[in-house]
């Protein structure tokens, strides 16, 4: 599937609720950005954690979470959840899906929620949902596995070794 993205076409946006924690994902993940910027324009944004949550509710902790998320989004965005509950793709299936919201969305935003997940208020908003596994992994590592397979996406789009089948 060799093609072409086009960088001023579509901004890729991976919104993450708190800063990653381990210096040795944080090096991994910061090395998978660097190569994607290479096929698109592409950016990580973080809000921060929520202080003093003892107090809040798993819901409340959600709802908070929610509002910071929604204010960062804005109306025109393609909004997409990693969320456990959405669809699944395999890698070449993925690129292909990319390359087709390439061709009608302005800023296309990932969006990795916090401990509990999503607020209603943010499904609500939300235009897709992708399951990157049916296995539980922990928020560090999905941000991991998601900026590789969005590279490994990239790779597939322009036809380079990287994948195999």
């Amino acid at each position: 599937m060799a093609g072409i993205f086009n960088s001023q076409l579509m901004k890729t946006v991976l919104l993450q609720v708190g800063r990653t924690a381990d210096s040795h994902f944080s090096t991994l993940i910061d090395g998978y950005v660097k190569r994607i910027g290479h096929y698109l324009s592409f950016e990580v944004a973080t809000i921060a954690e929520l202080k003093n949550t003892k107090n809040l509710t798993e819901s409340q902790q959600k709802a908070a979470e929610g509002e910071q998320i929604l204010k960062f989004l804005q109306p025109s965005d393609t909004v997409v959840l990693l969320d456990e509950r959405g669809s699944e793709f395999r890698s070449v299936q993925f690129s292909e899906w990319l390359v087709k919201k390439q061709q009608n969305c302005r800023r296309l935003v990932f969006v990795i929620g916090g401990p509990y997940g999503f607020s209603p208020a943010v499904y609500d908003r939300a235009d897709e949902k992708i399951c990157l596994s049916r296995m539980t992994f922990s928020h560090q590592m999905v941000r991991l596995i998601f900026v590789e397979q969005l590279y490994r996406a990239c790779t597939i789009v322009r036809g380079e070794p990287y994948h195999h089948e």
